[in-house]
C-alpha cells in the first residue's frame, strides 16, 4: 500500500513540475530593478545641452530638474566636482505642430513633442552606467485664442514636469520605470562611454 501511494505521489509531483515548466512562471521574464551603485551617494546635474534652434529650454528643464530632486530627497544634487554620479541631458528635438484646424484653416490644437537622451556617469567607476535615448514629453492642447487655450508656453511648462518627472523616476527606480522612444541601452564603458561625457 505504502509502495503504491510512494508511486502516485511521485508521478503527481512529476506533472506538477513539468506543467510548472511548460506553461512558465508569471514572473520568470520579469526583469529585475537595476537601481544605482551603492557607492553613489550623491548626484551632479551637468549643464543641459540644448541641440534645437530654440533658445533657453535648456534654462527651464534644468530649474524643473532640480525642483524634482530636491522634492524627492533621495539623492541631494551637489556640484558636478563633489559628486558621485553625473546626470547628463541633451535636448535633441523640439516639434510643435499644428493637428488640428478651423474652417479658415487657422490651428485650434497643437502638439508639442520633445525629445531628450539622457545619461548617466558613474564618476567613481568612469563609465556611462544607463541610457535612454529619445526619452519624449508630448503634449496636445488648444490654443490661446481658444475658450480653454493655453499659450506655447504654458504647454513648455506641462511638458518639462512631465520630463522632470521621468527623469527622476528612471534615476531612481532604476530600468523599465521610463523607456526612450527606441529603447533603453545597456551599460557602456571604456572609449565608446567616455566619448559621450568628456567636455
Amino acid at each position: 500500500m505504502k509502495k503504491i501511494n510512494l508511486f502516485y505521489l511521485l508521478l503527481f509531483c512529476s506533472g506538477f513540475f513539468s506543467l510548472v515548466v511548460l506553461t512558465g512562471c508569471p514572473y520568470a521574464y520579469t526583469p529585475s530593478t537595476i537601481l544605482l551603485p551603492q557607492h553613489i551617494k550623491k548626484i551632479g546635474l551637468r549643464p543641459i545641452k540644448n541641440d534645437t534652434a530654440f533658445f533657453g529650454l535648456e534654462d527651464k528643464l534644468t530649474l524643473r530638474l532640480q525642483e524634482e530632486f530636491t522634492r524627492g530627497g533621495t539623492y541631494p544634487l551637489v556640484k558636478e566636482e563633489d559628486a558621485d554620479g553625473i546626470l547628463i541631458a541633451v535636448i535633441n528635438r523640439y516639434i510643435n505642430q499644428p493637428v488640428s484646424y478651423d474652417e479658415n484653416l487657422v490651428a485650434q490644437e497643437r502638439k508639442l513633442w520633445v525629445l531628450v537622451n539622457i545619461y548617466f556617469w558613474d564618476k567613481v567607476e568612469d563609465k556611462i552606467i544607463w541610457s535612454e535615448p529619445n526619452l519624449q514629453a508630448i503634449h496636445r492642447y488648444f490654443v490661446e485664442t481658444s475658450a480653454s487655450g493655453i499659450t506655447e508656453e504654458q504647454a513648455r511648462e506641462i511638458v518639462w514636469d512631465k520630463l522632470s518627472r521621468d527623469i527622476y523616476k528612471r534615476t531612481i527606480e532604476g530600468f523599465g520605470s521610463v523607456t526612450g522612444e527606441l529603447g533603453r541601452k545597456a551599460p557602456v564603458s571604456g572609449p565608446a562611454g567616455k566619448k559621450e561625457i568628456k567636455p
